[in-house]
């Protein structure tokens, strides 16, 4: 079963589609690269890439936080991690992954990505070096501030250089809250 499916069956089942006709996540991240990229070039320039990079990536991550808790805010019964599954038509929009679901249960969601055009747009508009940065590092930062229960791990991404990547989101096991947060 694909993703795409799988979760817009379940989107229906879990909000009002409060996010149905939100921009796809590749469209953002596109807008998000182009003003990102001559902000990175004067950085590196003034500050050097080690430095930068540090900016950028602590920059994203609190935006990933941020946006985790707005998302959050926005369902109607709760954050968990079947309205997280819910959500991920918005990162596939568009053709954006290519995705295999191996599990997604009440207390897991397992998936491995074998396509991701977030990777290649970056390499294509010359920001390869950090789009693990403008990118992979938002996925533990999101569910941070969407749903704190939840905890991802992932071993591997295309972005650098992976044949996959392997996400594999849990409810953290010292949770007794049932898996709702407000």
């Amino acid at each position: 079963m694909s993703c795409q499916h799988s979760c817009q069956q379940h989107s229906g089942q879990h909000h009002s589609g409060q996010h149905r006709n939100d921009l796809g996540i590749l469209a953002r991240r596109r807008i998000e690269a182009e003003i990102i990229k001559p902000i990175y070039e004067i950085l590196v320039r003034d500050f050097g890439k080690a430095r930068a990079q540090e900016v950028i990536g602590e920059a994203v991550e609190n935006a990933a936080i941020a946006a985790g808790k707005d998302f959050a805010r926005r369902e109607p019964a709760g954050a968990d991690i079947q309205s997280f599954v819910a959500l991920q038509y918005l990162w596939e929009k568009d053709d954006a992954l290519e995705v295999k679901i191996l599990s997604s249960d009440d207390r897991h969601f397992d998936y491995d990505v074998h396509r991701c055009r977030y990777a290649e747009m970056y390499h294509e508009m010359g920001l390869g070096e950090i789009g693990h940065l403008l990118s992979c590092a938002r996925d533990s930062k999101f569910i941070v501030g969407y749903a704190p229960e939840v905890k991802l791990t992932r071993t591997q991404t295309i972005m650098s250089g992976a044949p996959r990547c392997d996400f594999r989101y849990a409810v953290d096991k010292k949770d007794t809250g049932g898996g709702k947060h407000e």
